[in-house]
């Protein structure tokens, strides 16, 4: 590994651990949202599951960016860290610092983004 790889992976691995920590003290903001009891008309009821809705739906995307995250510093514990699953290829520099989870360099999303439309297109 280069020394310019080194100095890209250390900011990046910086910036997963501040993200996660950050995605952490979110989901723990979300607590009392999720805890909300339901009592009340119909109305209050309605508003108060919606929120909760919100919360769940919140909740699990922070679950999953935290999964990403954790993958991520898995990845570059066992070398394979900034290698594009899709294409096998280096994700470019500029894409892993905006997202230092990313699995995919910008030529392997848009082949999964082609496959998808294409399954999307035959379940319809």
């Amino acid at each position: 590994m280069g020394q310019n790889q080194k100095k890209l992976f250390e900011e990046c691995k910086m910036k997963l651990l501040k993200t996660r920590e950050e995605t952490l003290n979110g989901l723990k903001s979300l607590d009392p949202s999720l805890a909300t009891e339901m009592v009340g008309d119909e109305a209050d009821l309605a508003s108060a599951h919606i929120s909760q809705t919100q919360a769940l739906n919140q909740r699990d995307k922070l679950l999953h960016k935290i999964k990403e995250i954790d993958e991520a510093l898995a990845r570059m514990e066992n070398g394979t860290y900034g290698i594009c699953e899709e294409t096998g290829e280096n994700i470019e520099e500029k894409r892993l610092i905006a997202i230092p989870w990313t699995r995919l360099s910008l030529e392997g999303a848009e082949v999964r983004e082609r496959e998808q439309k294409r399954y999307d297109q035959k379940l319809a």
